[in-house]
C-alpha cells in the first residue's frame, strides 16, 4: 500500500498537464510499513516493486481516483531470514497472494490535506481503509521538462483483519509482533512534459 491523494495539486498544475494520467516514479517512491517487535522496537520494511496511478476529474478534484499495485514477493525488511518468514504462509503467503491492491472510492478534503478512502485487498481479503495524505501543493519542473510532485500518505491496519494472525506470546507478557501495521507511503508522480 500505498501511499496517495494528489487532488490538492490539480488546481496548480499547468492546463497542459491536467488531462493526463499520472504514474508513480519507482526510482523516487516508496511503499513501506512498520510494526512493533516484542512491544519494544519498531521494525520497518518496504516493497521494492509497486506502481501507483492517479486520475482525476478536472472539474471536481475530489472525484479523482488513485490505484496502487504491490508485488508482495518484493518485500524487503533488510534481513534475509525475516524476509523469508514474512513471505511464507505465516504472513504474506506470496505464492498464493502475489499482489496487494488499493483502489480509491472517495477523496475528501481534510484540515491538513486529504482523506483517501479505498478498498485494500490484502491476503485475499478486501476491506475499506482511509489514508491521510499531505502535500505542499507545489509541483516542480524536472530537468527533463516534466512536472513532478510528491505526496506523503499514512494509515493503519490490523493484519488480523486480513487473516494474518501469526504471533507468539512473550514470557513476560505481550506478543512478539504487533497486530497493528503502520503504512508509510512517499510517492513521486510525474506529469507529461508540458507543450
Amino acid at each position: 500500500m500505498t501511499k496517495i491523494a494528489f487532488a490538492a495539486l490539480l488546481a496548480t498544475l499547468p492546463l497542459s498537464a491536467r488531462a493526463a494520467t499520472l504514474n508513480s516514479d519507482p526510482a523516487h517512491s516508496t511503499a513501506g510499513f512498520a510494526v512493533k517487535h516484542m512491544m519494544l522496537t519498531t521494525v520497518r520494511g518496504e516493497f521494492d516493486k509497486f506502481t501507483s496511478t492517479l486520475d482525476w476529474n478536472d472539474a471536481d478534484p475530489t472525484k479523482s481516483t488513485v490505484t496502487a499495485d504491490i508485488d508482495t514477493a518484493s518485500i524487503d525488511t533488510h534481513q534475509e531470514g525475516r524476509d523469508k518468514h514474512v513471505k511464507s504462509p505465516d504472513f504474506l503467503d506470496v505464492e498464493k497472494f502475489p499482489k496487494i491492491t488499493f483502489k480509491s472510492t472517495k477523496i475528501e478534503k481534510s484540515s491538513d490535506g486529504y482523506k483517501v478512502t479505498g478498498d485494500l485487498t490484502f491476503h485475499g481479503v478486501t476491506k475499506s481503509i482511509t489514508l491521510d495524505a499531505q502535500t505542499d501543493g507545489k509541483p516542480r519542473k524536472s530537468p527533463m521538462g516534466s512536472m513532478v510532485y510528491g505526496v506523503a500518505a499514512t494509515g493503519k491496519i490490523k493484519r488480523s483483519d486480513f487473516g494474518v494472525s501469526w504471533n507468539k506470546n512473550l514470557d513476560g507478557g505481550g506478543v512478539l509482533i504487533s497486530d497493528e501495521v503502520a503504512l508509510e507511503l512517499n510517492l513521486e508522480y510525474g506529469a507529461p512534459k508540458a507543450k
